[in-house]
């Protein structure tokens, strides 16, 4: 596996290398010498799997505010996303910039997105499934979600009209969040 820094401090991008034959592939996915020689030293305690049945699916923008805040390893399985991430760390020279990559079963990639990020996707293809290892447990009182189409975050998601869920549809404006909070202290 090769991993490779982002635009972003703390930010991975990792390309899996499967071994391929006749039989099909194999190939590593978590390898904890290696993430530890990069400075991700973690540990999984939650992993969840997600499946979007059409394609326009936006599921986003998630973050849990501290204690609670979570480092995130995404993988597709099946079908293909745009994966969107914002910086909300207080005090960083990238705070509320966002940026993205395409995850797909076919390009094999996974992306490292530490504590103080808000997370979301957008499903390119149907029939999406994603894994998720997270490094802290989901704490619903602690959760937050920011528009996905927020003007003064101006993210370019390849739709228009997606389908939401109702919690994203009444998502909070990141102005209200710098001015309530100001960012996270992570």
């Amino acid at each position: 596996m090769l991993i490779n820094k982002g635009k972003f401090e703390g930010v991975f991008e990792i390309q899996l290398e499967p071994h391929e034959d006749s039989r099909g592939f194999f190939m590593r996915v978590y390898d904890d010498k290696l993430f530890n020689e990069h400075g991700m030293n973690v540990n999984w305690v939650q992993e969840s799997h997600s499946l979007s049945l059409d394609k326009g699916v936006i599921r986003g923008m998630h973050f849990q505010f501290p204690p609670y805040a979570e480092t995130k390893l995404i993988r597709v399985l099946n079908g293909k996303i745009i994966d969107i991430f914002i910086d909300l760390r207080k005090g960083s020279p990238t705070f509320g910039k966002w940026d993205s990559v395409e995850l797909s079963a076919e390009n094999k990639k996974m992306i490292y997105i530490p504590r103080g990020f808000a997370h979301g996707f957008c499903t390119l293809t149907d029939n999406c499934e994603l894994l998720y290892k997270m490094d802290n447990y989901y704490a619903p009182d602690s959760a937050y979600t920011l528009q996905w189409d927020d003007p003064d975050l101006g993210i370019d998601w390849p739709i228009k009209d997606p389908i939401l869920s109702e919690n994203d549809s009444k998502a909070n404006e990141f102005k209200d969040f710098v001015e309530e909070y100001g960012g996270l202290d992570v």
